[in-house]
């Protein structure tokens, strides 16, 4: 089944100067329809540095996928070498050495590493100089500029690419709001950048440090990495290119007297400015003169640089924006801070007073202050990741609620109240891609994704517990963080964002009149709600420009590197294996584009992973993202069925324990009126049809959802996809049995559009011909038997914000079940108990939830597509 979200697009406004006319060699115009000139004079069929298509993907394997260590790539080939030497044969590398000497062949894409070193040049003491003092710093970094070239011409960018800044609308006239050229710092740049028919190409920063190993001593690494804001924000959050290390900066460490020197940290901030302003040097000419580089798709454009939004953490939004700890690095005292204001204020006034009445601090020059038409202040973007999950909910709101416990019911039954909120997120049914906390919320080391997974289960964990007030407070705060973390957001979603920003601030209040914040909520990270209204505007949508980016990025550019190394002085061979990494990404986009990639290198079929699998299987597909163009979605059972199941219905249904199977699909095949197919239940008393005829039965365990979710992990098409499981045992366990959302009524808005059912079996039938009705379709039907649920009431539960639901039951008390056709079937649901204020007993697990309570919740944050069709 495919639903369309009710924000598509329907009208664009591009900016009418700056709009990325393509042109040729010399920069002369040329008319659209004109084809690109050609990438490469490379011939089809040139594998160089490699002789062959078998030699390339083999040294991908081995260094890339595979990540093998020297030894057991020698050993490999050694072996390969063995085997072949009788035919007269060769291995395609001699060993380690020979294929890392290929790999650092390759010419496409190359963008070398560079030093630089930089030392203290200010007043020393004549006595006891500090070593910090006399200390060489190196900075190891990448020419922006060509960087930038290079990320541009990649031909997998082609349709996740913008030339123009522009103004999106939806078909009711509202602003929509997505990727960074929709917002109004795109337009206004395009307004003053000049130059009629460029192309404006601004370049997005992150830096933020990262450990990668704390027992073996301080190994702290500082990466600068930089992204192209013409990049689609589902192509920056999905492929590995687009977001790639320029830089490591340097880490001044000082003897701990000297650390916490005013002198210390002057030079701390003036480095790292210092740094970033030589790093990104290459790149000024090009902010005031245009010059031709080649697009994703192929074209020749004149492009205009700009330095585009800041990705970082509070702490590293303090250092960029030269601010004091604990200030707002957007606003101060009123007016938005800028670069014009912060200069009158440094004419105006003396650092101490810059420093303690508006948060300036006096002493260091902002990197941007070298770059035309660039204000620090104004580019720092809003970071969900740090400010609102892991800041505001983790380390505000939910110590909060454990707080007012421990401080209202005292240190026992405090204790003891935590505890059942812990075992309550620990009986939460499973679901699609939800992490499981089997012991509730007590462990230390906290991540981000841990964040992330409490948020969508925490709020029915705490009803009946804590006081309404406190309920209304965390449902208007995930309001708020589920609407910012959409892909796009309209007119309309900013106004209902502002509405619970309005309504948590309100509720909230109920921590500072029970003393658990006296001092009221002057915190950076939750001020920053204030504000993300503005950002959005300005950027789109802010998970286009979130930190949590830069930091899965740390794993692929310093922590498998780092472990891939000898860890000792480990930079250069981190940025060494970095280096190989990009040469055999790059080598394989060229390849493809010179269309040398198509099938396989071997004679075996190969295997569209998009095809479901059956979960015994060696081959597995994996849930979250599908690559590729967005697509109607769709859901389809696994491609292998279970043996060892009756292929009768009258023994299947003795075997499952539901006597009324074959009355239930004997009602839905009658109910099947070719072409259209039952997407809901009858409303009123069907004829008696005919008995189920005879036919062949297959059970499967479970189905594959594939729908359009931006918002979630998807592909650059915004193409998701997740598993439903109806197993009796499920990972050697328990039996798992996942809800589901069904079509109904599309003309209803939310969750009122849908059914929602909990699936007992998966199964085709395909009836006997000999048996069939003349009008019967003699083909393997895929089917569901479901149970079904209806809505408590008309509205959603005033106190969560959630809809409610309850089993529907038969005069004999049990439930009702029903036979759905598998494309009435939308994607999985998931349905929390409504726990209520007795505690729950000991018997109750994830596994039995959902056959042990009257009501329960539909969790609409589940998941971003959840929250959009579940209102």
């Amino acid at each position: 089944m495919t639903r369309a979200l009710d924000d598509e697009p329907a009208d664009r406004e591009y900016h009418p100067h700056l709009n990325g006319r393509p042109c040729d060699a010399t920069g002369t115009y040329v008319p659209e329809e004109c084809p690109p000139p050609p990438r490469t004079e490379a011939p089809a069929g040139d594998w160089s540095p490699f002789s062959s298509r078998v030699e390339f993907e083999l040294a991908e394997f081995l260094f890339q996928k595979e990540q093998m260590p020297q030894s057991n790539i020698d050993t490999l080939l050694d072996l390969w070498a063995a085997d072949v030497i009788r035919y007269g044969g060769s291995p395609p590398f001699a060993d380690h050495a020979d294929l890392y000497t290929s790999i650092d062949s390759i010419k496409v894409g190359e963008v070398p590493w560079q030093c630089l070193r930089i030392s203290y040049q200010g007043v020393r003491p004549e006595h006891h100089v500090p070593s910090w003092m006399e200390d060489v710093y190196e900075v190891w970094m990448r020419d922006p500029r060509c960087v930038s070239l290079k990320m541009l011409a990649n031909p997998d960018f082609d349709g996740s690419f913008e030339t123009t800044p522009y103004r999106e609308y939806t078909a009711s006239g509202e602003r929509r709001y997505g990727n960074l050229m929709s917002g109004n710092w795109s337009w206004k740049q395009a307004e003053v950048a000049g130059s009629e028919g460029a192309m404006l190409v601004s370049q997005i920063f992150g830096s933020d440090k990262t450990t990668v190993s704390v027992a073996t001593g301080q190994n702290d690494f500082y990466p600068l990495y930089m992204s192209l804001g013409n990049l689609h924000n589902g192509t920056r959050r999905a492929h590995r290119d687009s977001i790639l290390p320029i830089a490591f900066l340097a880490i001044p460490k000082a003897e701990r007297k000297h650390g916490d020197t005013m002198a210390f940290r002057r030079f701390r901030r003036q480095l790292f400015h210092t740094s970033l302003a030589a790093i990104l040097q290459p790149l000024k000419p090009g902010m005031s003169r245009p010059e031709i580089v080649r697009c994703p798709d192929g074209h020749l454009r004149r492009a205009i640089w700009a330095i585009g939004p800041y990705i970082a953490d509070y702490p590293e939004q303090v250092l960029v924006a030269n601010i004091v700890q604990g200030w707002c690095p957007a606003y101060v005292m009123g007016p938005r801070r800028a670069r014009v204001h912060t200069e009158a204020l440094l004419q105006t006034f003396e650092p101490a007073a810059l420093w303690h009445d508006y948060g300036v601090v006096a002493d260091v020059t902002p990197f941007t202050h070298e770059f035309p038409r660039a204000d620090i202040n104004e580019l720092l973007s809003g970071d969900l990741l740090h400010q609102i999950i892991k800041g505001s909910f983790k380390d505000h709101l939910v110590t909060w609620v454990g707080d007012y416990l421990l401080q209202t019911h005292g240190d026992a039954r405090g204790k003891e109240l935590l505890d059942e909120i812990d075992r309550r997120i620990a009986a939460t049914p499973p679901f699609p891609g939800l992490r499981h906390f089997k012991q509730g919320r007590d462990f230390k080391q906290w991540t981000g994704d841990d964040s992330k997974a409490l948020m969508k289960v925490y709020l029915p964990a705490i009803s009946g517990i804590v006081p309404s007030e406190i309920v209304h407070a965390l449902s208007d705060f995930l309001e708020f963080c589920y609407l910012a973390r959409r892909s796009h957001l309209t007119d309309s979603t900013l106004a209902q964002m502002d509405a619970a920003r309005r309504r948590f601030n309100q509720h909230r209040q109920i921590f500072k009149t029970t003393g658990v914040r006296p001092d009221g909520f002057s915190l950076p990270r939750q001020h920053s709600i204030e504000h993300y209204l503005q950002h959005i505007r300005n950027f789109g949508a802010p998970n286009g420009l979130c930190s949590s980016m830069t930091e899965a990025k740390h794993i692929k550019a310093v922590k498998e590197p780092w472990r891939r190394s000898n860890q000792y002085e480990a930079l250069g061979q981190m940025l060494l294996t970095n280096q190989r990494l990009e040469k055999l990404s790059d080598a394989r986009v060229d390849f493809t584009a010179r269309g040398m990639m198509s099938g396989t290198s071997s004679v075996a079929p190969e295997l569209n992973d998009a095809d479901p699998v059956h979960e015994n299987s060696p081959v597995q597909i994996t849930a979250g993202v599908v690559a590729g163009e967005r697509v109607s979605g769709f859901v389809v059972l696994a491609r292998k069925p279970q043996p060892r199941y009756p292929h009768s219905v009258e023994d299947l249904a003795q075997y499952i324990g539901v006597a009324t199977f074959p009355a239930l699909l004997a009602q839905f095949l009658h109910d099947q009126t070719p072409p259209a197919l039952n997407s809901a239940r009858p409303d009123i008393e069907p004829e008696v049809p005919p008995p189920c005829p005879p036919g062949l039965v297959h059970v499967f365990h479970s189905a594959v959802a594939v729908f359009y979710a931006p918002s979630d992990p998807s592909g650059s098409g915004g193409m998701h996809r997740e598993h439903i499981r109806v197993t009796p045992s499920w990972r050697k366990g328990p039996a798992r049995y996942d809800c589901v959302f069904l079509g109904n009524d599309p003309s209803a808005p939310g969750l009122r559009s849908l059914h929602i059912a909990r699936v007992r079996l998966l199964f085709s039938f395909r009836p006997d011909p000999s048996f069939a009705p003349s009008n019967m379709a003699v083909v393997a039907t895929p089917c569901a038997l479901v149970e079904w649920f209806s809505l408590i009431g008309d509205e959603p539960d005033e106190e969560t914000g959630l809809w409610m639901v309850q089993p529907d039951l038969d005069s004999d008390g049990r439930r009702v079940l029903g036979v759905v056709h598998i494309e009435t079937i939308l994607r999985s649901a998931h349905l929390i108990p409504v726990f209520g204020d007795d505690p729950i007993p000991p018997y109750l697990k994830s596994h039995n939830a959902l056959d042990s309570f009257q009501a329960y919740y539909v969790n609409k944050y589940a998941d971003h597509h959840a929250h959009e069709i579940a209102f």
